[in-house]
């Protein structure tokens, strides 16, 4: 595992630290997503409609997509930072949904740091710009911006 400072990895402002493996998104990720946040539009959770729609079957809800960063970052050969304590979300600047995510693809994690500062002692606040590719497509399916703090 590639450990670093919050300093050494500060020194990699505006480059790309990770890639992840690549993850399915399965019809039964998508139908445990939207029984969590009861949405259950036909495009997701019915097969039989959904090939009727210019998608041609099912697709992941935007934010389930939105959601994997923290399994695709876990998967990702990103530097991880020395003796955290914790880490938290804190916003996003911008989301972008840009392809959509049929049930069945793999996707994977691109991760972009754009930002890392210390905001008190021991207190950082990191801005992750956050790409989903779909294999196998030109278009990946969201860019976001995410902003999060981890505490050494």
């Amino acid at each position: 595992m590639n450990t670093v400072t919050p300093q050494q990895l500060q020194a990699r402002i505006g480059e790309e630290i990770g890639i992840s493996e690549w993850v399915e998104v399965t019809q039964a990720m998508i139908d445990t997503f939207a029984d969590a946040t009861g949405d259950h539009q036909f495009i997701h959770v019915d097969p039989e409609k959904a090939k009727l729609t210019p998608f041609g079957g099912t697709i992941a809800h935007g934010f389930l997509t939105l959601s994997l960063m923290p399994l695709l970052m876990a998967k990702a050969d990103s530097p991880k930072i020395a003796d955290v304590k914790m880490g938290v979300n804190y916003g996003g600047n911008k989301t972008r949904f840009l392809a959509p995510v049929r049930s069945g693809k793999r996707v994977r994690g691109r991760f972009k740091l754009l930002e890392l500062d210390e905001k008190r002692p021991g207190q950082w606040q990191q801005v992750i710009e956050f790409t989903v590719e779909i294999e196998g497509e030109d278009k990946p399916a969201l860019i976001a911006e995410w902003i999060s703090q981890f505490f050494v």
